[in-house]
């Protein structure tokens, strides 16, 4: 073993260990420190709340962030982080630099927006109540990040000598994700961040990775199969049953990915004549940035300049809040897509009050739903959800297209891990719920025979 091998290199997952959100992988070395990927926990209360917890090192200590791909349990940190003093290099690829920007700059608002209301309110224990952090905090953030191609070697700056060396690769999911490879001290050490599907109709598979010395994998679905019927079938039937009955579609999406995914699949079905000629609404400012982003970054997908246009082309976009209070008022038949994608906020809010009621409409959950959002209890049949202070009865019909999700699921999951021409020496599962977690672990030393193993939050591991 070289010098360079013999240096000490360690590893801490300060969030996504045992959980599926938050995740933040922490390598040391020599007290130098590197952060992949530094995302908000969501879902139940005891986990937003460890948003507010100090982070267990100093963030001005942290040398650089490098980010697997933009969603807000990826990124959703970083404000805090600079807010607090970190003031390194944030290495992503360029395409989620953009998404990123968007998702930190809304949810910049938002927690300014929530603060005031409890203020206004006096509806908090706090006084005053006070955001997470704020959209300076956010553009502060934006303006640390250092976009780097795909598939090439590039040095972490700010290293005088034996600088750590990345290197992204698709790895679908969204816009700009990526797989990244981290070689430091003489180790490869690969985070898988969150794996997309194969053969889907707008991102990129998975690339394989040959070979690293340590896996940090992902298992949001180590545990289930994604159902393989058809989506554009399934949601065929979905609008058409609704719209007989004269009823609206509601569907919470994920502005990021999922929303331009249903614009597809309702443009095919309009293409096909199977979509009831009604008015299709993208009813949020996010995932209407998020869409333009497609046409921006056009290498990034499948999608031809032609079929993005016109699938943009078939929905009415709504940017301010007026035309999202007359979409809820009306109640001519429609189909209305709308953010965020587990109902924890924003305008599908007001949707679901005004359309959730009634019989006669469908709301049509999209993918995963972290355990304590209101999506969560919409999929298991709660019989009313809270939405802003009050009670409101769910007797809409509810469907679930979880095969519109954008991870992976457990035999892609291994699917990907059977590109290593190699055993890595220790596979360490993350971002899943234990269950998930423990059984994509099993799977690994079962099928591969790996060393796996789901780290404990904090929990140091020797590299």
């Amino acid at each position: 073993m070289n010098s360079v091998d013999s240096q000490p290199l360690t590893l801490r997952s300060l969030g996504a260990a045992s959980t599926v959100t938050g995740s933040k992988h922490l390598l040391e070395s020599d007290g130098r420190r590197i952060l992949v990927d530094c995302g908000l926990f969501q879902g139940v209360k005891n986990l937003r709340e460890l948003n507010w917890e100090p982070l267990a090192v100093d963030p001005a200590g942290i040398d650089a962030v490098v980010i697997t791909h933009a969603h807000l349990d990826h990124t959703g940190y970083l404000p805090r982080l600079v807010r607090e003093g970190f003031d390194g290099p944030i290495l992503c690829t360029e395409g989620t630099a953009a998404v990123a920007a968007i998702i930190l700059r809304d949810s910049a608002y938002l927690q300014e927006r929530d603060a005031d209301f409890l203020n206004r309110h006096k509806a908090s224990k706090h006084h005053p109540a006070l955001p997470l952090y704020d959209g300076d905090d956010a553009e502060r953030a934006i303006e640390l990040f250092d976009t780097r191609p795909f598939g090439q070697d590039c040095a972490v700056p700010g290293w005088e000598s034996d600088a750590p060396v990345v290197r992204f690769r698709r790895a679908g999911h969204i816009l700009g994700a990526a797989t990244v490879e981290l070689a430091w001290c003489g180790r490869r050490v690969v985070f898988s961040g969150d794996l997309g599907r194969y053969d889907d109709p707008l991102m990129f598979d998975p690339e394989p990775v040959p070979s690293t010395d340590y896996l940090v994998m992902e298992s949001t679905y180590g545990d289930r199969l994604r159902d393989r019927a058809d989506p554009a079938d399934v949601l065929a039937d979905i609008v058409g049953a609704t719209i007989a009955r004269g009823g609206t579609v509601v569907i919470p999406a994920f502005a990021v990915g999922r929303a331009q995914a249903l614009l597809y699949y309702l443009w095919l079905l309009r293409e096909q004549g199977r979509l009831p000629e009604v008015p299709v609404y993208l009813d949020s400012p996010m995932a209407i940035n998020a869409s333009e982003l497609l046409g921006r970054f056009h290498d990034d997908h499948r999608l031809t300049p032609e079929i993005y246009e016109q699938m943009c082309a078939m929905a009415t976009y709504t940017r301010e809040a007026e035309q999202s209070k007359e979409i809820s008022a009306s109640r001519e038949p429609k189909i209305i897509i709308s953010a965020s994608g587990m109902a924890t906020g924003g305008r599908i809010l007001h949707h679901l009050r005004a359309f959730a009621p009634d019989p006669g409409n469908t709301i049509v959950l999209t993918g995963y739903q972290v355990p304590g959002t209101r999506g969560a209890s919409l999929a298991a049949g709660a019989p009313e959800v809270r939405i802003h202070g009050e009670w409101v009865p769910i007797r809409a019909q509810v469907a679930s297209l979880q095969m519109l999700s954008a991870h992976a699921d457990a035999d892609e999951l291994i699917r990907w891990a059977s590109g290593f021409t190699a055993p890595p020496r220790m596979t360490f599962v993350v971002h899943g719920e234990p269950q998930p977690a423990d059984t994509l672990r099993t799977r690994l030393g079962r099928e591969f025979g790996w060393a796996a193993t789901v780290p404990r939050p904090g929990q140091e591991f020797s590299l």
